[in-house]
């Protein structure tokens, strides 16, 4: 029996991380494609480094991987908030954003499509955030975020009879991350403030996320397609501000 393999964006650090982590740990071969070298090691870890903001390098990279080991289990987590003002965003910062969080989805997916077409089996998960729904100096991300929901419903109704699945979670907030860290120090009064106004009482962990993205993941999930899980700790149907 051939072990699954998955392919993870953004796995060197934060969710994408802890995916990783989960998915060697769940039996799965996995390639981790980001900017930089992750610190987790293992015989069954492959990372391949590219900066997925670069659209074309992008593309070469995601095809000469799929052509050499393509995957059928697909994740991607790779992330940029480039927080700013509505006057101080500029169109390279939603170019920039586009082409990381949507143009490097599509490549990833048009990749490994064939390896999926002939399995008749996939499993697409898009990471997101409860940002789409509407947050202070977030114009790039969120709305750039926000367009894998229209990549996941539109791909979930072209690719469910072939047996693939296309899902979306949208976290937040989520502590032990760089990308939320570079905003609110652990150690801040501002954190505190943040974690009280979450419903549930704290801020999220990637573990909270990766349980999501293995549910969707999972080969058995075959019946769930085109939809978006909020891992926010309630923030989607209450209010945050960080």
């Amino acid at each position: 029996m051939s072990i699954p393999r998955v392919i993870v964006t953004g796995g060197s650090s934060g969710i994408g991380a802890a995916a990783c982590r989960a998915f060697i740990e769940a039996g799965y071969e996995v390639v981790n494609v980001s900017r930089r070298a992750p610190a987790l090691e293992s015989p069954r870890l492959r990372t391949v480094q590219v900066d997925l903001e670069d659209a074309r390098a992008a593309q070469a990279v995601l095809l000469e991987l799929a052509q050499a080991s393509p995957a059928t289990t697909l994740v991607h987590c790779a992330g940029v908030i480039r927080q700013r003002r509505i006057e101080d965003v500029t169109l390279e910062d939603l170019d920039a954003l586009a082409h990381l969080h949507l143009a490097a989805a599509l490549s990833l997916v048009q990749a490994n499509l064939p390896a999926m077409k002939q399995a008749r089996f996939g499993r697409i998960v898009l990471v997101s955030t409860r940002a789409i729904l509407g947050l202070a100096l977030r114009t790039a991300y969120a709305s750039t975020k926000a367009g894998m929901l229209g990549l996941a419903r539109s791909w979930a109704l072209e690719l469910a009879p072939l047996g693939i699945t296309v899902n979306v979670v949208a976290p937040g907030p989520i502590a032990d991350t760089e990308m939320f860290h570079q905003l609110i120090p652990a150690d801040s009064e501002k954190f505190a403030a943040v974690s009280r106004t979450v419903p549930v009482g704290r801020a999220g962990l990637p573990a909270d996320v990766v349980r999501a993205i293995l549910f969707f993941a999972h080969p058995e999930a075959s019946f769930v397609t085109g939809q978006t899980l909020f891992v926010c700790g309630g923030t989607s149907i209450g209010s945050v501000t960080y």
